[in-house]
């Protein structure tokens, strides 16, 4: 049963790898110019808890009863260091779930209506818009895929509920050529990828129990409620999807390569004047997104805050 999971986790992973001409349309570029959380009632955390580069991005959180609550998502504030480049910036990493509840992404566009410029992902041509109206009407294998998974968990799908036309969004992501040339200057395939995480979460498949609750929850009179149960307490643990991704070199191009570029687009915003910017990603980039503004950016860690992005007491 845990190669389910493994699905799921492919389909977070690979989510934004599905540009084409039913999906988006192409606008000219701008002129130049998670880690795992424990299991935890909080939702809220202050800076002084989580205050590493091991920052927390996506969590399985319980009521003060123990009881299953939701699956949560954060955003982690950057600062830029007086005396530095960056400094009086602000870059807040976005994490988020591709698909999750209605709310969930009315409240994201709401937030996201606040910032400068929020810089979001998906792998297709410089400058792509993505059109709602058009997701509607996509035909793939992935497309079909992606609806069964948001209709058997009573959820909604993210391209379709948040608003990537607004002013404030840039597209900071690899087009598919880009994607491509990286991959194979480093002698690496999608399907190379893809066995290395499959194995992860092969080898992952004796711990925790998980299959007997899967199981069980696909059979439950309030299925949709247990199987995101079941499903949140795996799909936190952002190291199924993950582990094993690296190549020899210890890169990759699914994370660290799209990051590399995100953060080109990043520089260029901030460049042009802006003081608050958002990398509106999906969760599992984050870890890496935030060793680099540490490191590279010399930027400070902040206020974290917690969304639910799956509310687990309803189906």
């Amino acid at each position: 049963m845990r190669w389910i999971v493994v699905t799921v986790g492919l389909f977070f992973a690979f989510a934004s790898l599905r540009a084409n001409a039913q999906t988006a349309v192409a606008e000219p570029p701008a002129k130049p110019a998670a880690k795992v959380a424990a299991e935890t009632p909080d939702t809220e955390a202050s800076p002084d808890e989580e205050s590493s580069v091991d920052e927390l991005y996506i969590r399985y959180a319980k009521s003060d009863d123990g009881k299953p609550k939701a699956l949560q998502t954060a955003i982690v504030r950057y600062e830029g260091k007086p005396g530095t480049q960056y400094a009086g910036k602000i870059v807040d990493l976005v994490g988020v779930v591709h698909i999750g509840q209605r709310e969930y992404y009315k409240d994201l566009n709401d937030r996201l209506s606040r910032y400068d410029s929020v810089l979001y992902e998906l792998v297709a041509p410089d400058g792509t818009r993505i059109r709602p109206e058009d997701l509607k009407d996509r035909r793939s294998v992935l497309a079909s895929m992606q609806t069964g998974m948001k209709d058997m968990l009573n959820l909604e799908y993210q391209l379709e509920l948040i608003d990537y036309m607004a002013t404030n969004f840039r597209h900071a992501d690899m087009s598919p050529e880009e994607f491509v040339e990286d991959l194979q200057k480093r002698g690496d395939s999608v399907w190379k990828m893809v066995a290395r995480m499959m194995g992860a979460g092969l080898a992952s498949q004796a711990s925790g129990g998980g299959d007997a609750g899967m199981l069980f929850a696909m059979f439950s009179n309030d299925r949709s409620k247990k199987m995101k149960q079941a499903m949140a307490r795996q799909l936190v643990d952002i190291e199924l999807v993950t582990a094993g991704m690296d190549d020899a070199n210890g890169h990759n191009t699914l994370i660290k390569g799209r990051n590399i570029k995100a953060f080109q687009v990043m520089k260029d915003e901030l460049a042009q004047g802006k003081s608050k910017v958002a990398v509106f990603y999906g969760a599992g980039h984050l870890p890496d997104m935030a060793e680099r503004l540490e490191n590279e950016f010399k930027m400070v860690v902040g206020e974290t805050t917690w969304l639910d992005a799956w509310d687990l007491t309803r189906n």
